[in-house]
């Protein structure tokens, strides 16, 4: 009854936020309230999980959010995002944006989580489209495909690295074949989102209706712009690089770079970094009423969004439908698939892919000998075809579902139309390639 219950949630949150134009928040905690009640989880349970959902999810990216919104914010009324995209342009040409967001959205998601790779890159995507006269909708998805599809299958990230020890895989062989499976993966999703999301005419809106006079009278150089940018990720990277618990280097230098790496820090220091964009600061810029208080106003609501759907994902989690379809599932051998559909089925249930991940590793960890997964080569692509499994489906659970569709003004039709079905593409397209690398190799 869980799966019919799921099911008929994700019917009536997109029947309510489409038809009915419930805004999303209120929709999404009404129908997350409704599931615990029918699923037979006790008062006190539903309580802590929409209390744990909505402050878990914001206490790891609300802030992340909001500053990310000032640094588009200043970047779009300086004129800064243009002018880089000027250049981007340039080089690339009108016809392959989606495809370099793509790219750029892989190679930033290797170290940098896939909530802060967006919402760092997401004023050049709005900045191309806008130059370019094209929808937002292709560019945005492609972005958030790219960062997917390294974040799910390419460790040092999280999820396939906690897989790859819960499963003894050699980490060495998972990033092996970890890149050529992404890769490929990618590739499908950057033809799904030029060849169809593309279609769907989205305006690149700036960040509190910034003065198109200004942008283009005093906007700062490319190179210069670029720096709130560019700083942040670096931190973030060598953060990643340089982490004790991996390298065994632990000094002073070394703690101080994990402070300021933290994706807050980061970005804060990016926010800081924005105030030399302006060819002169004025206080109405940083008041309340100026560039900083209107990017406040308009981060609100993707803030709130986003919460109600980390409060969806937790009562999914809690209600225990990922144990439920781990036991449903593990009862049938489709071999190299099976890690894969189990994956696919916690990820579409609770929404969080390194969950499905941990999860899936631990369900599939006792039956890897009877599976014949046995040698170093088929334990790594388990542990890939797992990754690709937790990209299947992003949806109304998954936090990183409302960044993509509320940064890029889409509606929840839309978002299911295009970024859902872009990530189902995405992770079947890995799971393929696996299933050939494992014909090949093992």
């Amino acid at each position: 009854m869980v799966l019919i219950y799921l099911l008929l949630a994700i019917v009536a949150i997109i029947f309510l936020t489409t038809r009915l134009k419930v805004h999303a928040f209120m929709a999404l905690l009404i129908v997350s309230l409704a599931y615990g009640l029918f699923s037979g989880m006790s008062y006190s349970e539903i309580i802590t999980s929409i209390n744990d959902g909505f402050g878990g999810t914001l206490g790891k990216i609300g802030l992340i959010i909001v500053l990310g919104v000032i640094i588009g914010a200043f970047l779009e009324n300086t004129g800064g995002a243009f002018a880089i995209a000027e250049k981007v342009l340039k080089f690339i040409g009108k016809k392959r944006i989606i495809t370099a967001m793509g790219v750029l959205g892989y190679i930033v998601s290797i170290p940098v989580f896939a909530d802060s790779g967006f919402l760092l890159l997401h004023p050049l995507s709005k900045s191309l489209s806008k130059k370019a006269k094209i929808s937002i909708a292709g560019p945005a998805i492609a972005l958030g495909l790219g960062l997917m599809a390294s974040h799910t299958m390419v460790p040092p990230t999280p999820g396939p690295i906690a897989a790859a020890g819960i499963l003894g895989a050699d980490l060495g062989l998972v990033i092996a074949f970890g890149f050529p499976v992404s890769i490929i993966a990618l590739i499908a999703g950057l033809v799904f989102a030029s060849k169809y999301a593309s279609k769907t005419y989205i305006e690149p809106d700036l960040i509190g209706g910034a003065d198109s006079e200004r942008i283009y009278k005093e906007q700062p150089s490319a190179l210069k712009s670029s720096i709130p940018i560019i700083i942040p990720i670096l931190l973030i990277v060598l953060r990643s690089i340089l982490n004790p618990e991996r390298t065994g280097i632990d000094n002073g230098f070394v703690d101080f770079l994990n402070f300021v790496g933290e994706p807050v820090i980061a970005l804060l220091i990016g926010v800081f970094l924005c105030l030399l964009l302006p060819k002169k600061l004025e206080y109405d810029m940083v008041s309340s009423s100026g560039w900083i208080g209107k990017a406040i106003m308009d981060a609100a609501s993707i803030i709130l969004i986003t919460g109600a759907g980390g409060i969806f994902g937790k009562i999914l989690q809690n209600s225990g439908i990922a144990e439920t379809l781990g036991d449903l599932l593990s009862g049938y051998n489709l071999g190299i698939f099976l890690p894969f559909v189990i994956a696919a089925a916690i990820k579409s249930a609770q929404g969080s892919s390194t969950v499905a991940l941990v999860t899936s590793a631990s369900i599939i960890f006792p039956m890897m000998t009877s599976l014949g997964f046995e040698t170093e080569i088929q334990k790594a692509l388990v542990v890939i075809v797992i990754g690709a499994g937790s990209a299947v489906v992003s949806h109304a659970n998954d936090s990183f579902f409302w960044v993509v569709t509320q940064m890029s003004g889409m509606n929840v039709k839309n978002g299911y139309r295009l970024f859902s079905l872009g990530s189902g593409i995405l992770g079947l397209t890995g799971a393929l390639a696996v299933f050939v690398l494992y014909m090949l190799f093992a």
